[in-house]
């Protein structure tokens, strides 16, 4: 006589490390693909080959270092050889070098962020010319570029619920001129009209970033002279962009006044400021937030001729004087520094959109 007996369970696997389940991506291969991860590894591709053509470049143009600065000691009299003889030796590298080895020793520099001596100004290191020029240009540009997107959004808005009204007509007409108008031209219309013409400042006093005598410091007097001496590039940089973000606040506060929660809001009897704040802005300035963080990159690029007209001591006069003196390093370090503004600035849109809307990211 036979009994059923239940089938027994499965014996349990032994006891060890958890194993992948088969065809599971491996986490490093995850972490290669994170949007994030992709777009840091294409703004180091992006900084790295921009860095290479500034080199080759560089040396393309004509002309060297050497007979740069011999052509300067002859004017003293100097014979043309002697001239070479001290400008060779005066130079921090060696420019009959092979370029292979130029380059390479570029790499490595780029790489420890040693980009070494200028040319043009013996004894100084090419990263503390730009630390010394650099914060100028940011000052002005962040300061002008904050107040005209500040200024362009609410004017935007403004003109997308009076639009097909006299204001937004007139608004409209003044915003299109400032945007097709250089911001160098800008410049000079402010200068040879504010100052010159009408006489409402005296442009020899504001050159420069600060006046005789003042010491850099967390000081009122510092303070407010920095502020003065920055005024006509700072409202240079409001003109020149402020009329962009007009145009562009409007047309996104257009589309946005013409969805459904708009309109249910609205019927709900809610107040026009509070769809204002509450429903219309924040969702029209949305898609903005990434132009937002680029035109700040864009504008260091851009100010070059601003400060040289305005004869502002920025990052703008220090490139000219690397390109006419053939200062190699120090055309490297800029042209370096400049590109990572702009190329830093659309990384940080790119992943502050991604945070805003994640569907990007798919």
């Amino acid at each position: 006589m036979t009994t059923d007996t239940a089938a027994s369970p499965p014996p349990s696997p032994p006891a060890g490390p958890a194993r992948a389940r088969p065809g599971a991506t491996p986490l490093w291969r995850r972490i290669w693909r994170h949007y994030a991860v992709v777009k840091v590894r294409k703004a180091v591709t992006v900084v790295f080959v921009v860095a290479n053509v500034t080199f080759f470049l560089g040396r393309a143009m004509p002309g060297d270092p050497i007979d740069v600065m011999a052509g300067r000691l002859t004017q003293g009299g100097m014979s043309m050889e002697e001239a070479r003889t001290i400008a060779t030796y005066s130079l921090a590298y060696d420019v009959d070098a092979p370029l292979h080895e130029q380059w390479w020793d570029f790499l490595l520099g780029l790489v420890t962020l040693d980009l070494g001596d200028t040319i043009n100004r013996p004894g100084v290191t090419v990263m503390e010319a730009i630390a010394a020029y650099l914060p100028w240009t940011l000052f002005s540009i962040g300061a002008g570029t904050l107040i005209a997107i500040v200024l362009g959004l609410v004017l935007g808005m403004v003109m997308a619920y009076w639009r097909n009204r006299f204001l937004d007509h007139v608004l409209s007409v003044v915003a299109s001129v400032l945007g097709a108008v250089p911001n160098y031209l800008i410049a000079m219309v402010l200068v040879a009209g504010g100052g010159m013409y009408l006489g409402w400042f005296d442009p020899i006093t504001l050159r420069g970033t600060l006046s005789p005598g003042v010491e850099p410091g967390f000081t009122a007097e510092f303070v407010g002279d920095a502020f003065l001496h920055a005024l006509l590039p700072i409202l240079t940089y409001v003109l020149a962009v402020i009329g962009v973000w007009m145009l562009i606040m409007k047309a996104s506060t257009t589309e946005v006044l013409s969805e459904d929660y708009v309109t249910v809001a609205r019927a709900r009897g809610l107040r026009d400021t509070r769809i204002a704040s509450a429903y219309v802005g924040r969702n029209a300035i949305l898609p903005l937030v990434a132009q937002i963080a680029i035109s700040f990159g864009v504008l260091v690029g851009g100010a070059i001729f601003v400060e040289e007209v305005l004869v502002y001591k920025g990052v703008g006069g220090l490139l000219l004087d690397a390109v006419n003196y053939r200062d190699y390093p120090l055309l490297q370090g800029l042209l370096v520094i400049i590109t990572s503004c702009v190329v830093l600035a659309n990384l940080v849109a790119d992943l502050l959109y991604s945070r805003l809307d994640p569907r990007i990211r798919n």
